[in-house]
């Protein structure tokens, strides 16, 4: 078992690590990279500059020694990596680790929110469309499902900025909060933090509503295939035939194996729903994670793109990870390496 957890485990670090080496290198051999494209843009706006001075900058700013070798480069972003430096950020001029400190809790809050409520609306539907299979509700809720989600979740907020935002003036259309609210969070001021807890709500819902909508069809369809698989296994005819309720059966015996397979997905949809917020926040103005990488891509800010990138891969790699290890504890049937955890 212990071998498992260290196989598991080293298996997510090489995962990370090599992605990262790969970025960095792609970045790097491409048409104008990092360094040199810095290295133009101090030369344009400050011609008095000396080379010495040029290469200073550029090695504080992308934390990269300019004239080293690739590899010489590569070491000593790993080194400022491991102190917890990513660099400084080229169009914020802050350190890329403050600008993902700062946005990533406003990611999670979102993203958190939408994913878990996809989820519960997911599960719910469908296991009510397994439960009336082949009925107009079933045919119904399933083409809706498919429709959702099929539809980019980008294009759900679009829409619902135009109808929710500027028709019907329900919801705003962009930022965190409200500019004449005072972001505070803390148990000594309950009512001021509950007003700002409600306000960011209010803003973030239809950013929210964008991304639950597109998931909750795909749970919906998912759950649907699980439980009517589950619903013709031999061990719920037994339970009928011992006299137990439908409703215990529905929870206890239906409900319970549906949903342990979609454990895993959710998991690694947690990671993923990071690199999902990328275009949504971008869509609607939401300073996290995922607007920064769209702001680093167009203005060519290399540090705070690597940053960002760095980020999402860890939390997929991540999401992964744990489904892997836990999903044998939480069902023991789950065999793993011919049959258990050794």
């Amino acid at each position: 078992m212990q071998q498992y957890y260290l196989e598991r485990t080293l298996q997510a670090v090489i995962t990370v690590v090599s992605v990262m080496t790969l970025a960095f290198f792609l970045l790097r051999l491409m048409p104008g990279n990092p360094a040199d494209a810095y290295r133009a843009e101090l030369i344009q706006n400050n011609p008095q500059l000396s080379q010495a001075d040029i290469d200073h900058r550029v090695e504080q700013k992308l934390n990269v020694l300019p004239d080293a070798p690739l590899h010489e480069q590569y070491i000593n972003y790993v080194a400022g990596l491991l102190q917890g430096d990513l660099g400084e950020s080229i169009n914020e001029g802050v350190p890329v680790s403050e600008i993902i400190s700062e946005a990533l809790p406003w990611t999670i809050f979102t993203m958190s929110l939408a994913l878990l409520l996809s989820f519960a609306i997911g599960i719910s539907f469908g296991a009510i469309m397994a439960y009336k299979e082949g009925s107009y509700f079933d045919n119904g809720l399933s083409v809706l499902s498919i429709f959702c989600n099929s539809i980019p979740n980008y294009i759900v907020g679009i829409l619902s900025i135009w109808f929710l935002g500027y028709q019907l003036e329900l919801f705003p259309t962009g930022g965190r909060y409200s500019t004449e609210m005072e972001p505070t969070v803390g148990l000594l001021e309950p009512i001021q933090t509950l007003a700002f807890l409600g306000d960011a709500l209010w803003h973030a819902s239809l950013l929210i509503l964008s991304y639950t909508v597109v998931a909750a069809g795909g749970w919906a369809l998912r759950m649907r295939g699980n439980s009517i698989q589950v619903l013709g296994e031999e061990y719920l005819r037994v339970a009928r035939l011992r006299g137990l309720s439908e409703r215990r059966i529905a929870t206890r015996y239906v409900g319970r194996n549906a949903v342990l397979p979609l454990y895993t997905a959710l998991l690694i949809a947690i990671g993923f729903a990071l690199g999902g917020s990328v275009i949504l926040e971008q869509v609607f103005t939401y300073p996290g994670v995922g607007y920064y990488m769209i702001e680093g891509l167009e203005a060519r800010d290399y540090p705070l793109m690597m940053g960002v990138f760095l980020v999402m891969t860890v939390a997929v790699v991540l999401g992964v990870y744990i489904a892997d290890l836990t999903y044998g504890l939480i069902d023991p049937r789950a065999q793993t390496r011919g049959g258990d955890h050794r």
